[in-house]
């Protein structure tokens, strides 16, 4: 089980703003504020997010190099997936695949996929889907 993940973030205000909007719904709960970053917890894992040191900053997140391309959260329902849906276009994030919505990773998959701050890819599924080892290799 993961314990947790560390993300250092170019506006820690922005990302407060964003976070406390999509991760309270999700089943999360702000767990540790400090001057340089805060955290949520759900269960025993919890997400951290630290304001990235300004020697640091040039060179911008893209999802497409090596490393993280996007976190994935669980949701209820479809219906809270439409609710974050709605939610998070009134606080002004980008929905991603937008004409493909909520159909955008298959036709058996619903989710929303939306841009967060650093233009880090969040998704949000109410998809019960396991993969066979035969799919997970293609």
């Amino acid at each position: 089980m993961l314990h947790h993940v560390e993300l250092n973030v170019s506006n820690l205000t922005e990302s407060r703003s964003f976070y406390s909007e999509l991760l309270p719904p999700l089943g999360y709960a702000l767990f540790q504020e400090w001057q340089q970053g805060f955290s949520y917890k759900s269960g025993p894992t919890y997400i951290v997010f630290v304001q990235t040191e300004e020697k640091f900053l040039q060179t911008p997140f893209h999802r497409k190099e090596t490393g993280l391309n996007h976190l994935a959260f669980h949701a209820d329902s479809r219906v809270q997936v439409d609710e974050m849906t709605e939610k998070m276009r009134q606080w002004g994030a980008r929905i991603l695949y937008e004409d493909l919505h909520p159909y955008a990773g298959g036709p058996d998959y619903y989710a929303v996929f939306l841009e967060g701050p650093d233009r880090l890819k969040i998704e949000i599924t109410a998809t019960e889907t396991v993969y066979g080892d035969a799919e997970r290799k293609k």
